[in-house]
């Protein structure tokens, strides 16, 4: 069966946003924690904070305030910036989306065995 599957990304002189840097942006948000969005996502904190730091460099912004831990506990928040960043994207995502599953239908919707994803 035919499916559509599709990876879509932003650039600048190399990849800086996409679906993976979203999802984690997302958990973040709502978990309140870098590790724990980490250990959702079966990454290591090592390799989210890599990413993380990766990403404000080559965006130019931070994409999260970090509190360190303590008897309080740590956390992370998204800035203004990161926060608008995800949410900008995931509605780029969904529309792209839409239009990707329309031209699906529209180029093989008549194959055999066709089916959308």
């Amino acid at each position: 069966m035919y499916r559509l599957r599709s990876k879509i990304w932003l650039e600048d002189r190399g990849k800086i946003f996409g679906d993976g840097p979203c999802e984690l942006l997302e958990k973040v948000d709502r978990m309140g924690s870098l590790r724990q969005a980490a250990v959702d996502m079966k990454m290591s904190y090592r390799q989210a904070w890599d990413l993380i730091r990766m990403l404000e460099e080559n965006l130019g912004f931070p994409l999260m305030e970090r509190q360190a831990g303590g008897s309080q506990g740590g956390g992370s928040n998204l800035t203004r910036e990161g926060r608008a960043l995800m949410l900008r994207y995931r509605d780029f995502r969904r529309d792209a989306d839409k239009v990707l599953e329309e031209l699906f239908e529209q180029h093989f919707g008549d194959s055999p065995g066709t089916t959308g994803d």
